[in-house]
């Protein structure tokens, strides 16, 4: 039975975070603090976390991405596609920072992946360790060009544009994705970042972005489905790549919201803002049946948010950052 929430929104695809951990800082999504991780006995297991994708697998749902922190650091991780392939889902892929992508790749090929997503905000290899803090530009290179070289081509590498940190360099990662063929996608900046630094301001807004890229390589738009994220545009010189641009503060769609998010120790978020977790983990670990975690989710999702509220005058961000979450 398909899964509605009250607007008439179907639920086909989920994000399942596995690990809060991460050997990155990116300055838009953890502080640069003392370690907070959630201790591992709060986190679900592999096989809890299976057993949450069979039952969400039961209402039909086809795409299931599998998200952190970062999930390469987690050991079990290429075993837990596999299985995730085994439950049927037909469309499997992964968001990742590409720091242990090259060695890897062949592995989650074989294990079913179908598509990765590989975050790269910066193509200068100190304002990128600016970003970042770490020094990892070029093994994150590196793990570009071996899944753009695999099965998992064409990769989408996304970009989180942020105001005079590194919105000087759209056009060159709009010539990345000419020279290379991969899917270039530029994210607008989202209130979730652990240190609060968010504005309005420091928004760059995809109009823009599409703008700038247009001065110098007229784009022309593909057809996306209602529920998709990202506004696709190929270039109309017939050169290889693409562009996506993602726009949740200055064109929301969330009238056409299709997911749901698992975090790594079981609470079920209904929209990536939301004020409220759903906590599976109790149910999952005290003996409760398929069918009843089944009803819960269920009703969950029925409650699920009309939109994230983040042009509202009263949008509160979640106590929750972006590591926690899921991206």
């Amino acid at each position: 039975m398909p899964l509605h929430d009250k607007f008439g929104r179907q639920i086909t695809d989920v994000r399942i975070s596995v690990t809060d951990r991460c050997n990155f800082r990116c300055v838009y999504c953890r502080s640069a603090d003392p370690e907070n991780y959630r201790p591992e006995e709060e986190l679900l297991t592999w096989d809890e976390l299976v057993r949450v994708a069979r039952v969400l697998r039961g209402f039909g749902l086809e795409k299931v991405r599998v998200t952190g922190g970062e999930p390469m650091i987690r050991p079990g991780v290429i075993d837990f596609i596999s299985r995730l392939r085994d439950l049927g889902y037909g469309d499997l892929s992964m968001t990742t920072n590409g720091q242990l992508l090259a060695e890897h790749c062949d592995d989650l090929v074989r294990a079913g992946l179908h598509r990765i997503n590989i975050s790269l905000d910066s193509l200068d290899a100190e304002k990128f360790e600016r970003v970042t803090r770490t020094r990892k530009f070029a093994a994150v290179m590196d793990g570009i060009h071996a899944a753009q070289a695999s099965a998992l081509q064409p990769v989408k590498v996304n970009a989180v544009l942020v105001r005079g940190l590194n919105d000087d360099e759209v056009e060159a990662f709009a010539e990345l994705a000419r020279g290379t063929g991969i899917v270039m996608r530029f994210i607008e900046f989202m209130p979730l970042d652990a240190d609060r630094h968010w504005s309005r301001e420091l928004v760059v807004p995809a109009a823009e972005v599409r703008r700038r890229i247009e001065a110098r390589w007229p784009l022309e738009q593909i057809p996306h489905g209602v529920s998709e994220t990202a506004r696709k545009y190929k270039f109309a010189d017939g050169a290889p790549g693409e562009i996506g641009l993602i726009s949740p503060v200055t064109e929301p769609f969330c009238g056409y919201c299709s997911r749901i998010r698992i975090t790594a120790d079981g609470k079920l978020r209904t929209c990536l803002f939301s004020q409220e977790d759903h906590d599976l983990r109790p149910m999952v670990r005290n003996g409760a049946s398929d069918q009843k975690l089944a009803a819960f989710i269920e009703q969950r999702v029925l409650e699920k948010e009309q939109g994230h509220r983040i042009n509202e005058p009263d949008f509160v961000p979640p106590s929750r950052t972006m590591v926690f979450i899921g991206g």
